[in-house]
């Protein structure tokens, strides 16, 4: 059924299987071709069908096809992030860990302008006190609230 779904509609992020399946039939509709689609729900025990199945599964083994790039990413990404985080923890020592143990994302605010001071207040770039001011965590903290 998600085959058929992924052929009603054309997506830029489409599988290069559905993609060209959709080629294809625009191809043969215009040459003159009408071609109706039908979903069952099952066809176990419906004569041929096995028999469909096996050399359907028989030809696609000569068909060379290249990884889809939304393919590699999905399998590529978990263990990118996973590296990353493993040298990141390496670096405990390091201000910004501190401020920031895991790689993952920061909640995106509304407004860029609340998120880059918000960066700011977090990493100490404020600008907003002189050097060697006593009492910075409490002015981050009263920032902190007014933004929230």
């Amino acid at each position: 059924m998600s085959a058929l779904e992924s052929l009603s509609h054309y997506d830029n992020r489409i599988h290069p299987v559905s993609l060209e399946i959709l080629s294809v039939l625009q191809f043969l509709r215009n040459k003159g071709f009408s071609i109706i689609f039908c979903w069952v729900p099952s066809h176990v025990g419906i004569s041929g069908n096995e028999t469909a199945d096996v050399i359907a599964r028989f030809a696609s083994d000569f068909l060379p096809r290249a990884l889809p790039d939304c393919d590699i990413k999905k399998s590529l990404v978990p263990h990118l992030l996973s590296a990353w985080q493993q040298k990141w923890d390496l670096f405990t020592n390091n201000k910004l860990y501190s401020v920031k143990p895991s790689i993952g994302l920061w909640p995106a605010l509304p407004l860029r302008e609340f998120d880059v001071k918000l960066t700011r207040l977090r990493i100490g770039h404020t600008r907003s006190w002189a050097r060697g001011h006593q009492g910075v965590p409490l002015v981050k903290l009263i920032l902190l609230l007014i933004i929230f």
